[in-house]
């Protein structure tokens, strides 16, 4: 890609290899049309969505296994798009989505690059409503708690794309800011387990990342729409 360096990385995802192109390092910033500007992100997170990230991986192996029949998924903050590429492969009714304008050019390389079909993507912003989205039964995110209000705006958005029986899977490398997205989600009716999982292969018990997963079997109010 014009004005990046990448490299291609073979991982091992649940039973599977999958070759994935992503950044060198996260020195990356090459935005001449000033997308990042426009978009308010700055040179220092510019390149993050364009590596393969701990809780990234650690939720693309949880989707190497998870119950996908007859779900729709929706993946939030897509990044590279490893958990979607996953699903992909298993024959999953997914899409990804992300703002980040690179976002869709790196996961549609890295589907080709592993003769995937297509992954949909939809440029997503959480506070933004976007009614032809549609609502899906299964919503996943690997490290999209990472800032103090983002808790509030992935709850907000959760009753416009969720299905009333519904699923929210989540995997958080322990910044101390789901607390307040799982009591969020509780006035929504959801019920939570918590898994603690080793990050990398330095962590030591008790793990610090987490596998959230959130289910609601029936709707909390009547205002939540089917």
């Amino acid at each position: 890609m014009s004005g990046y360096d990448t490299h291609i990385r073979t991982l091992r995802l649940g039973d599977h290899d999958y070759r994935i192109r992503s950044l060198v390092d996260l020195q990356q910033f090459a935005d001449p049309d000033h997308h990042a500007r426009r978009l308010g992100i700055s040179s220092a997170q510019w390149s993050l969505f364009g590596h393969v990230w701990p809780a990234g991986r650690l939720l693309a192996e949880a989707m190497a296994t998870h119950d996908i029949a007859g779900k729709r998924v929706l993946e939030l903050g897509c990044g590279l798009g490893l958990a979607s590429l996953v699903l992909r492969h298993r024959g999953a009714d997914v899409v990804a989505s992300d703002y980040h304008p690179l976002a869709e050019a790196f996961l549609s390389y890295n589907a080709a690059l592993n003769e995937l079909p297509a992954v949909p993507y939809r440029t997503l912003r959480w506070d933004t409503p976007n009614e032809t989205l549609g609502r899906f039964d299964l919503i996943i995110g690997s490290d999209i708690l990472y800032e103090r209000d983002h808790a509030e705006r992935l709850s907000a958005l959760l009753p416009r794309h969720a299905h009333v029986v519904s699923e929210v899977l989540i995997t958080d490398p322990g910044r101390g800011n789901s607390a307040p997205f799982t009591r969020a989600l509780a006035t929504q009716g959801y019920v939570v387990a918590e898994q603690r999982c080793r990050m990398n292969a330095n962590d030591v018990p008790p793990f610090r990342g987490r596998l959230l997963s959130y289910a609601r079997a029936v709707a909390a109010d009547a205002g939540i729409a089917t």
